[in-house]
């Protein structure tokens, strides 16, 4: 479903990433582990097209990412690929159904379908009572309910979360474990994982470790 060749990343004089190769599947969940520094969440990036390789392909769904246009790759991101990060990055002056609806929004699609889409992925991930509610009045754990919401709205091939647990406490880390299994089973939801989370990572279909900018 999503393939790196050869991907070299490079800041100035500094090499992050030395000639990656990944493969990752549908329906997979696959955590990407590794210390600080090993170009963990540079590769998510790239082959998240946050960011561009210095050299080396992505694919996916059989499209050359490096192939396409801003515009034609902007549109591309929107409907394949969800993001869920550390901090949730959820708009201040929106509701929770509003912040989940802007990714469908923006493809297009009518405001009554997606909000009905909307309010049924906030009650499946057990925060529709907080539709209404701006991301100020909801918790930590409610704020990355929310963004995982927003990543499924437009029923994307793949969720790519940097360090989804890292800014949550230790109940709330294990709920969205489980979450992001149930969702798996539900959707045959994809998932690429970085993460500092040991129990996360032992739950996954497959662990990539990597070590100064490779794949161990």
């Amino acid at each position: 479903m999503i393939y790196g060749k050869d991907i070299h990343k490079a800041y100035g004089a500094i090499q992050v990433l030395k000639g990656v190769n990944v493969e990752i599947k549908k329906g997979e969940v696959v955590s990407i582990v590794g210390p600080s520094g090993s170009g963990k969440s540079t590769l998510l990036h790239i082959l998240g097209t946050l960011d561009k390789p210095d050299r080396g392909e992505v694919t996916m769904n059989s499209t050359r990412i490096e192939s396409l246009t801003s515009k034609k790759l902007a549109a591309f991101r929107n409907s394949n690929i969800g993001f869920v990060f550390q901090f949730h990055h959820l708009l201040p002056e929106f509701s929770a159904l509003e912040n989940v609806s802007i990714p469908a929004w923006i493809a297009g699609r009518k405001k009554k379908e997606v909000e009905a889409q909307a309010k049924e992925l906030l009650q499946i991930l057990g925060v529709a009572h907080r539709l209404n509610n701006k991301p100020g009045e909801l918790s930590g754990g409610e704020q990355q309910r929310v963004a995982v919401a927003r990543a499924l709205i437009n029923q994307p091939s793949i969720v790519f979360a940097d360090e989804p647990t890292g800014n949550l406490d230790t109940a709330n880390a294990r709920e969205l474990h489980e979450l992001i299994f149930d969702l798996r089973t539900k959707f045959s939801q994809t998932f690429l994982i970085v993460t500092h989370n040991d129990d996360l990572a032992r739950l996954s279909d497959r662990v990539l470790q990597m070590k100064d900018g490779l794949i161990v």
